[in-house]
């Protein structure tokens, strides 16, 4: 199933968000599958809405909309919050 939405399904929030954007909802199993097709972004959840907030999230996240990882959560998943630095993936040699 295949339907053309704006980003969000906040509609609070919509009015700021570009449309046109097609997103792919499909169903595997238990779980509803969202994918946003420009990015390639991709999120589930147990309802469509639910696929779709976590969508939303999802590219929060990829568009560095998200929420600033704290240094304990950094400590916490063994990151030294000292060696955490942001760029961009391509500028990585651990993907290299």
């Amino acid at each position: 199933m295949t339907r053309e939405l704006p980003m969000s399904t906040d509609p609070t929030s919509a009015d700021d968000l570009p449309t046109g954007t097609t997103i792919t909802l499909t169903r595997e199993d238990e779980w509803w599958v969202a994918k946003e097709e420009e990015t390639g972004v991709v999120s589930q959840g147990k309802s469509r809405q639910g696929a779709l907030n976590n969508l939303d999230e999802a590219l929060q996240g990829y568009h560095g909309e998200g929420e600033p990882t704290s240094e304990d959560e950094l400590r916490e998943l063994g990151i030294d919050p000292e060696q955490n630095t942001f760029g961009l993936l391509n500028d990585s040699e651990i993907f290299d």
